[in-house]
């Protein structure tokens, strides 16, 4: 693969050339699949990892290789998609940090979000959040910016002072990410202030109940936002939508009448999944 066709050169064209790129969060390969038939661009969410795989909150339970192992079979089966993850802190210190980067490359991975957070950590919209003094994460930043490849990599600050924030955003961006953000924002100002004076796409989480406002992506756009990510609109989803069923389940008797999904339309987005990691040629064959 020639290095303008890495998942991360893609990536970085994408970013470049579109107005805005919105990522949607997933929490396993059947979410990835679903959401994948509408955006070309998922994030690997450790929210969503962590509630899937563990059912425990996102506070420092996932390891890399599992992310890794994830992040393996959505690309199997989506060998197109832009793949943003989140790697936390880079689960240790700098050196785990560069190792899971280029073993996330090399798995096909297109981006990263490292953040300044110190362990136990805690989602980006809690209080309680403890960090990293700055030079110890751009320390961290440098050695994973020389350790990637074409890796399309975000800096990630949990700052919540104005001058903090400021300091570090400005500081990521000297040090040469290819994108900062600020998790945890209560309103667009800190972002319409601080995207004019970085030369690199600023990013922008959006999560249901979080502490950031409910933006479009045209508002997102105007106040300066490139990059968009929807960390949990899959797991959201999910949640209200078992309730349902299990409660329909025990209210019908067991009948699973007026089911929206059945097995052959869950099965044709399997089907889809398996004639992508095929060679053309097997797939067209099965087709016939």
């Amino acid at each position: 693969m020639s290095a303008d066709q890495s998942p991360g050169s893609r990536m970085r064209r994408a970013v470049q050339e579109r107005g805005i790129l919105p990522c949607i969060g997933v929490y396993d390969v059947f979410s990835a699949s679903l959401a994948g038939r509408h955006f070309d661009s998922l994030f690997v969410s450790g929210f969503g990892f962590a509630a899937s795989h563990y059912g425990l909150p996102d506070i420092g339970f996932i390891t890399w290789s599992e992310i890794v192992n994830f992040v393996q079979r959505i690309r199997t089966v989506l060998p197109e998609h832009h793949l943003l993850v989140d790697i936390d802190d880079g689960y240790c210190d700098a050196e785990v940090a560069c190792h899971v980067v280029s073993v996330l490359e090399a798995s096909g991975a297109s981006g990263v979000v490292l953040e300044d957070q110190k362990r136990p950590r805690r989602c980006g919209h809690f209080d309680g959040k403890q960090i990293m003094e700055l030079d110890e994460y751009i320390a961290k930043l440098r050695m994973v910016l020389a350790t990637r490849r074409d890796l399309f990599v975000i800096a990630r600050t949990d700052a919540t002072d104005v001058d903090d924030i400021e300091r570090r955003v400005l500081a990521f961006a000297a040090a040469g990410a290819d994108a900062v953000l600020v998790d945890g924002l209560k309103s667009l100002d800190t972002v319409r202030a601080l995207s004019s004076r970085v030369a690199q796409p600023f990013g922008f989480n959006q999560i249901a109940g979080g502490k950031s406002p409910v933006c479009t992506l045209s508002e997102l756009r105007d106040a300066g936002v490139s990059i968009v990510i929807y960390s949990t609109p899959c797991l959201f989803a999910a949640q209200p939508a078992i309730e349902d069923a299990m409660l329909a389940l025990r209210q019908q008797d067991g009948s699973l009448a007026g089911s929206r999904v059945g097995v052959r339309q869950c099965t044709e987005v399997l089907q889809e999944n398996l004639a992508r990691r095929q060679a053309p040629e097997v797939a067209l064959r099965r087709r016939e």
